[in-house]
């Protein structure tokens, strides 16, 4: 990971960053982002971070869990900052405008640094800040922000720095990005400090990868390595018995495993993970169903719409358009 001088390198100045909230963002991204600077604040005793929440409308956002978060103003209110970063989340094609992507791409320059979280590397993407950089995006996106960006080099890394770009997939990610930045710039103490305050656990490699297949609880870390594996192989499923094999284990081991951890046998769950695939597909993109069904690893759109409507009650098609339920 190619680390950028500037604003990730020891510094005893303050530095003023500005945070572009878009609407249907989460909440917990924004608090990965922000809460991590105040309580550095807090625990040096002085201001080594100053931050603003600008939005491209200059009004509150509504966030998804429907809070409306406060801002000082749209994105010219970002001026003077050290850095931007860039939240966003459900609808970006529809909430980052042709007007704000454009401003996007004026004011860039003005930053030491530019940033996305989730969903905020397409929105970079689209104003061109990414071209001739390394990146990641939200796991559910990797693949189609991959097709569409072949300038960008695309990884499925937790956070990546890119000279001055940096990208982080998702709320988890945001926050150890925060802490690395913090870290660097005010000591390793002090990012320990913040991550005990938060309970928090931060990963130390960035290049980890997002999905681990850690299922909470989970007594035999085998499952998780299955689930991790089956997460890998959605479009083109592999057979039980070579999940098995890598795992060192046999059929009926791997059976008792799963039913142990998850209430249900490997097959179930695989399937599960495969419709799970093809419902977020279904909700966030455009793809044909036909295409839906293929990366998801069934045959054609007749076998996955048997398959999603014994799980969902409801066609790919109905869940696409509420209309023609």
């Amino acid at each position: 990971m190619t680390r950028s001088e500037g604003i990730f390198s020891p510094s005893r100045a303050a530095l003023d960053v500005a945070v572009l909230v878009l609407p249907r963002a989460s909440i917990l991204e924004v608090a990965s982002v922000l809460d991590p600077m105040r309580n550095a604040n807090r625990q040096l005793g002085r201001e080594a971070f100053r931050w603003r929440v600008v939005s491209p409308a200059g009004q509150a956002v509504q966030l998804t869990c429907g809070i409306e978060l406060p801002s000082v103003g749209g994105l010219r209110a970002a001026e003077g900052a050290d850095a931007l970063i860039i939240i966003s989340g459900y609808d970006q094609a529809e909430v980052a405008t042709r007007q704000l992507i454009a401003d996007l791409r004026r004011m860039a320059p003005r930053f030491e640094a530019v940033g996305g979280v989730d969903a905020g590397p397409w929105v970079m993407a689209r104003a061109g800040l990414l071209s001739g950089h390394r990146a990641t995006v939200h796991w559910e996106d990797l693949e189609d922000f991959a097709a569409g960006f072949s300038h960008i080099d695309v990884v499925p890394d937790r956070y990546v720095i890119s000279r001055n770009r940096f990208t982080a997939g998702g709320a988890g990610a945001a926050a150890d990005l925060m802490l690395y930045l913090i870290g660097v710039r005010c000591g390793i103490g002090a990012a320990g400090m913040v991550a005990d305050s938060f309970l928090y656990e931060p990963r130390a490699d960035s290049t980890r990868p997002q999905r681990p297949g850690l299922v909470p609880g989970a007594r035999d870390k085998r499952l998780s390595r299955a689930l991790t594996v089956m997460g890998q192989n959605l479009e083109d499923p592999i057979r039980l018995s070579i999940i098995a094999d890598t795992l060192g284990i046999g059929h009926r081991r791997l059976e008792q495993i799963f039913r142990d951890g998850l209430g249900q046998g490997p097959a179930a769950a695989y399937l599960e993970l495969r419709l799970q695939h093809a419902r977020r597909m279904l909700a966030d993109t455009e793809h044909p169903v036909l295409e839906v069904a293929l990366r998801s690893g069934f045959a054609d759109r007749t076998t996955l719409s048997r398959a999603y409507r014994r799980r969902f009650g409801m066609s790919p098609r109905q869940a696409r358009n509420p209309v023609a339920r």
